[in-house]
């Protein structure tokens, strides 16, 4: 009988509640223990893994790869889908491989070169990869004569910063002066030019932007899996159009994924974004972790969460394709139980060798027994989770487009 495989979760988004449930349901019915740990309580994956705990803030990468590696050794972790501090992580593989762990993440040479969006827009273009037209600005002046180009050349301008991730920081230029438009309905990702530059100018540091025309939709999210091989396994394009979602195996979206992750050596799970320019495909974002909306490949009878566990260990699931495409879908937000306010609640269950969580420093108030504390959603926002990165069309939804 094959034993239990025991993955870990670090920090990660909320939507990855549905890569555990994907995991846990396993075409093979391989039994699976998912520990988590996250630096909020109110995260649903804490709720959601057999196992958690909170992590500790305020430490450097450095320090932060000693408490992972010891999770490991303490957790007996099999399978380690690192998203903070990845790139640290990565470069100890070696040895977290020596505590018996393997990380479902590419090497370090991949996720430094999509760390920077600056240096992947020259890296992909070197391999023949369209990117659309950008500019790095550090200063008001930069910025103001990006935007005066792009818009001499009939474009919008928008600006995001050179590393992060998600919708985090994107904005759209405009000229409009500041007035109750802007402070009617929803909050609005336009802003205008000369509050940015103002801003710049007052910033006690410099910025790092990365200023680009706003690209059209249909935005292509490309979710590949590739083996340490450099061969990709499976590809499928997910397509955003407004609310309306789909699926594609269009080569136009999938041959330069393709190049890219097999390029790059994106082994594992890896994201590939792209958006139109005029009438052709450029590439917007890489992303070397697995997309929040990856579980949507569920609706092409794909498990791509287990194909994943299984390559990283070394179980090789061959070259996979989805047997149909799902018809068109929206999401929508609904709710995920959190665990009680104190002491994270544990599964008593698991094997006498698991040990117990270690426990926050705070002291916590007095609560019912967890078997009297209902575990149901609160009505904020961090207690709701979204089937896919937000509700498309919604207030948040803008922040997806150029991530």
């Amino acid at each position: 009988m094959a034993s239990c495989v025991r993955v870990w979760l670090n920090r990660t988004y909320a939507e990855n509640v549905f890569f555990m449930d994907q995991v846990r349901r396993n075409p093979g019915d391989r039994a699976v223990e998912i520990h988590a740990t996250h630096g909020d309580p109110d995260s649903p994956v804490l709720a959601a893994a057999d196992t958690a705990e909170l992590e500790p803030e305020g430490l450097s990468p450095a320090a932060y790869v000693e408490y992972a590696l010891a999770q490991c050794a303490r957790r007996g972790i099999d399978v380690f889908v690192p998203r903070l501090h990845q790139g640290a992580i990565v470069a100890h593989r070696a040895e977290f491989e020596a505590v018996g762990t393997a990380l479902l993440a590419p090497p370090p040479e991949a996720v430094a070169v999509f760390h920077d969006k600056v240096i992947a827009y020259e890296a992909v273009q070197a391999i023949g990869v369209p990117v659309p037209p950008w500019w790095r600005v550090r200063s008001a002046d930069e910025l103001a004569r990006a935007v005066d180009e792009l818009e001499a050349r009939g474009h919008r301008a928008c600006f995001k910063p050179a590393s992060g991730a998600g919708g985090v920081g994107f904005r759209v230029i405009t000229r409009a002066p500041f007035s109750l438009t802007q402070l009617n309905g929803f909050p609005s990702p336009y802003v205008p030019l000369d509050l940015v530059l103002e801003a710049v100018r007052q910033a006690e540091e410099p910025v790092d932007w990365l200023v680009m025309p706003v690209l059209e939709q249909p935005e292509v999210s490309v979710d590949c899996l590739t083996g340490p091989d450099n061969r990709v396994r499976l590809a499928v394009g997910r397509t955003k159009n407004g609310r309306r979602r789909g699926f594609t195996l269009d080569e136009r979206w999938l041959e330069p994924a393709r190049r890219i992750a097999e390029g790059f050596g994106l082994h594992h799970l890896s994201n590939i974004q792209f958006r139109m320019f005029g009438e052709r495909p450029v590439l917007m974002d890489v992303n070397t972790r697995p997309a929040g909306g990856l579980h949507q490949l569920s609706l092409c009878g794909v498990n791509a969460p287990w194909a994943a566990v299984r390559l990283a260990l070394g179980d090789d699931p061959g070259e996979m394709s989805p047997p149909f495409l799902g018809q068109d879908y929206s999401v929508v937000s609904g709710p995920r139980p959190l665990r009680p306010v104190s002491v994270p609640q544990q599964r008593t269950d698991l094997p006498a060798d698991v040990p117990a969580p270690a426990l926050s420093g705070v002291p916590a108030p007095a609560v019912p027994a967890p078997d009297a504390v209902p575990r149901a959603a609160a009505d904020s926002g961090q207690a709701r989770v979204t089937a896919a990165d937000a509700v498309a069309g919604g207030p948040a939804a803008w922040g997806t487009h150029h991530r």
